[in-house]
């Protein structure tokens, strides 16, 4: 866990109690606005934010953001979501998370799941390096707070948080826009989503041509283990060859973070 040190200024502590007001991110949500347009920085204000994210790079990248956007915000990390929860028991008055879609220790939405139902007041929001739509609609109806594509421009990434932060609800402009996914290809995605993390892994693997061997030295397992894997991935996949797993995750462009 790494913790950057506060600033003396007075937040408004709780101030993101109360149900956040469902707008698109073109809204108001109530928030005061100066007279042209922009918003007021008092208004949004953050003392202190967790980022959940197994890659270093990226917490760097975020907490680089939020540094720069939210003078004096303390800003903790976690490599997993054990990690989180243990800083979560620790530490309190947290005004927003950011969470990983896909970390080591849980499934897709299930941190989501588990961080609302333990702390249902503190506004979640999804962090994930592809963007789907269906992912979005799911992990919004599961209570995020907003969902923020990593290959957002820095300050679409900042306009995000100002408006989690004045309590709406962040949906990016491209859920609206994009192309609709087929039928085949939402129930695609399902089969993938199905897959535990470690067999997304192999699953990366496969996509990418490497051989059993070359996926149990890589991952410095066993071939008895890769092979187990595998198989898994098969039956959740409903295909009977890697061969035609490959084309099912090419038809959704599966590359390991959707």
């Amino acid at each position: 866990m790494i913790v950057m040190g506060r600033g003396n200024y007075a937040g408004q502590s709780g101030r993101l109690a109360v149900p956040p007001i469902m707008v698109d991110r073109h809204g108001q949500g109530g928030r005061m606005q100066g007279d042209d347009g922009d918003l007021m920085a008092e208004e949004v204000m953050m003392e202190r934010v967790l980022i959940i994210d197994d890659h270093p790079l990226v917490r760097d990248g975020l907490r680089s953001v939020i540094a720069i956007t939210f003078d004096g915000c303390a800003i903790f990390e976690a490599a997993s979501m054990e990690e989180a929860l243990a800083t979560l028991d620790k530490q309190s008055n947290f005004d927003l998370i950011l969470l990983d879609l896909h970390i080591p220790d849980v499934k897709r939405l299930d941190g989501l799941r588990l961080l609302r139902s333990r702390f249902p007041i503190l506004p979640v929001v999804m962090i994930s390096g592809a963007f789907d739509r269906a992912i979005v609609r799911e992990a919004l109806t599961a209570g995020a707070a907003g969902f923020i594509p990593k290959s957002m421009k820095r300050s679409a990434i900042v306009d995000a948080l100002h408006r989690v932060v004045s309590g709406e609800i962040y949906m990016p402009d491209a859920i609206e826009d994009g192309p609709q996914e087929s039928p085949e290809e939402a129930d695609i995605l399902n089969r993938i989503g199905s897959l535990t993390p470690q067999q997304r892994v192999v699953l990366t693997h496969l996509v990418h041509g490497r051989l059993n061997k070359q996926i149990a030295h890589d991952l410095s397992v066993s071939m008895t283990t890769v092979k187990a894997h595998v198989s898994a991935i098969l039956q959740k996949l409903h295909v009977f060859s890697r061969t035609q797993a490959v084309i099912l995750a090419n038809r959704v462009r599966f590359d390991g973070d959707n």
